[in-house]
């Protein structure tokens, strides 16, 4: 409860500095995205003038085959990066708004105790069960919160490994048949 021009000050404070903090997280993580997007443009220009090269001192079907073959993987190497990339910047983003977050929380569960604190001071006799009813609702609520936050974070960790897992599966999955395809085109030769 804000009763003195100073409290209302310090608050307006905390929650503008609150604000540069979030809009700082976003800029670095606009400046973060647009500097992945023109590095994997400029490195997709420089494979595309050097796939373009090959391409024309191919001589029949199987080298185009095995130029094929030798360019899918790379490629295809690329761009999962190019997603991994993004999503560790995703995730980077999200962790620090969740921490402004649950620092906003703890900061109005502090407020929020002060506040019963001198309610209770003043509030008449017999309002202690009633007073203390609320702060153990509150110590549950916030108990509730951690436990959700906890469970929410080992859900994601384990979305993450299984994303993970499932991309390497998939690079070498395309690797084999690159390899294989690019074997085929040999021996038909």
């Amino acid at each position: 409860m804000l009763t003195t021009p100073e409290q209302i000050m310090s608050a307006n404070k905390r929650h503008a500095e609150t604000v540069l903090q979030a809009a700082n997280v976003l800029l670095t993580s606009a400046e973060r995205m647009s500097s992945l997007q023109m590095n994997i443009a400029r490195s997709l220009m420089q494979d595309s003038m050097s796939s373009a090269k090959s391409l024309m001192g191919v001589q029949d079907v199987q080298e185009l085959m095995a130029l094929n073959a030798s360019t899918a993987q790379p490629a295809m190497e690329k761009m999962v990066g190019f997603a991994k990339s993004l999503y560790d910047i995703t995730t980077q983003t999200h962790e620090e708004f969740t921490k402004i977050i649950e620092s906003q929380i703890a900061e109005m569960n502090k407020d929020l105790v002060g506040s019963l604190d001198k309610i209770a001071k003043s509030a008449p006799a017999g309002s202690d069960v009633a007073m203390a009813a609320v702060k153990s609702a509150i110590v549950a609520a916030n108990s509730a919160y951690d436990s959700m936050s906890r469970a929410a974070k080992q859900v994601s960790d384990m979305a993450e490994a299984n994303v993970n897992a499932a991309t390497d599966a998939t690079v070498k999955a395309l690797g084999t048949a690159a390899v294989g395809t690019g074997t085929k085109a040999k021996k038909s030769a």
